[in-house]
């Protein structure tokens, strides 16, 4: 029998960062979870704030999941296993350092089944607005308790940070993008649009998997140099809202040679953004790959070149999410095949994740991945 909250040790209240109704940023406290028999009670440690995380903000949902009731926003998240329920097989111990994905889908329907969980419809996603009809809305990861189901949640090695483990789930965006394009090879060129968090784990990711050479596109150079620091190897273009998709992707060109054979068969697209979508139409060599990553939470896609895509027999494929990730990604930051630690460019304490909020959603402040963290040194603007 698990014991009630009364019998666990808190030494803190659950402070949240709450997203109300009307689309106000509160700072809230919430009732202290109560940990099941099948559960684990995680202190969330760390936290990276999403676009996605902005976008329900800012616009009350993302596509078809639109904000109904208050909800505690995060899903990018790490922290520490306070309490295991009496009935949890899994091998955990008091105080196990933990990533978390915050996706739970039902494991029953066709999708499931098949391998594919990431495409669930009765999912249960983590600070997220639910499915109408189906899934309903599940608390996030920034407050200071949460109770979690334990095969969404993965031990860290002692030699990797909260930060890097709540950036496992940026990683994996990437990862599964990747491994959706296929035929990414040792020395084989590759093209990535975007220098955001999802563009830039990618980088990593392509430049892990000995990709060469690789370009990325943005509109800012800060964020190129960003890369660059990165992967040094990098070859980069910034882009000039000026030119046409079609002007801009011959300028991307050549920077890959002068044949047709030298230019990329794998088309990262990490922006969700038209223009940028539509110039990677036109980079990616013919019979070769574009696969979007990015998601704008538009539902159509203004000036698409449909047929530039079909002379060419270019297969364009779509992710959702991602799965399987979390054991492979934290493998690859735990043997320092890939570094993150640059990813994180400010932190705020969880007192103050409002302000880690509205200092993402703004553009006058250049940031990377920033962080709510509970109970660690933070950094304040």
């Amino acid at each position: 029998m698990s014991p009630s909250k009364e019998s666990l040790k808190f030494s803190k209240e659950n402070t949240c960062l709450k997203l109300t109704s009307d689309r106000q940023l509160v700072i809230d406290s919430e009732p202290i979870p109560i940990c099941g028999r099948n559960e684990v009670l995680v202190h969330i440690k760390c936290t990276g704030i999403c676009g996605s995380d902005i976008h329900v903000w800012k616009a009350g949902g993302i596509g078809n999941l639109q904000l109904k009731s208050d909800l505690i926003l995060g899903h990018e998240c790490s922290g520490e296993i306070i309490h295991i329920g009496s009935e949890v097989t899994e091998d955990f111990e008091i105080g196990n350092k933990v990533a978390i994905e915050p996706q739970l889908p039902c494991g029953i329907c066709f999708l499931c089944t098949n391998g594919n969980m990431n495409l669930c419809l009765n999912v249960d996603f983590m600070g997220m607005p639910g499915m109408p009809g189906r899934s309903p809305s599940i608390h996030g990861s920034i407050q200071r308790y949460k109770t979690l189901d334990p095969r969404f949640v993965y031990k860290l090695p002692d030699n990797v940070t909260y930060e890097e483990g709540a950036l496992v789930e940026v990683l994996s965006v990437g990862y599964h993008g990747i491994q959706k394009a296929g035929g990414l090879e040792l020395g084989k060129p590759c093209a990535i649009a975007g220098c955001g968090p999802i563009g830039l784990a990618t980088l990593i990711l392509a430049e892990a998997a000995g990709a060469y050479p690789i370009v990325v596109t943005d509109v800012s150079q800060e964020k190129l140099n960003f890369a660059k620091s990165l992967v040094p190897s990098v070859y980069t273009y910034k882009v000039q809202t000026n030119l046409s998709p079609k002007e801009s992707a011959e300028n991307v060109r050549k920077l890959f040679g002068k044949t047709e054979y030298e230019m990329p068969s794998v088309v990262l697209e990490c922006t969700g953004v038209a223009s940028s979508i539509n110039t990677c139409a036109y980079i990616v060599r013919r019979k070769g790959c574009l696969t979007i990553l990015g998601v704008s939470g538009r539902n159509e896609i203004d000036g698409f070149p449909f047929m530039q895509l079909s002379f060419g027999e270019v297969d364009v494929r779509f992710i959702n999410r991602y799965h399987d990730s979390w054991p492979p990604v934290i493998n690859l930051i735990a043997s320092g095949k890939i570094d993150v630690k640059k990813f994180v460019t400010h932190t705020f304490p969880l007192e103050k994740a409002h302000v880690a909020l509205e200092t993402v959603s703004n553009p006058a402040i250049s940031t990377i991945k920033v962080m709510v963290k509970d109970d660690e040194d933070s950094l304040t603007l």
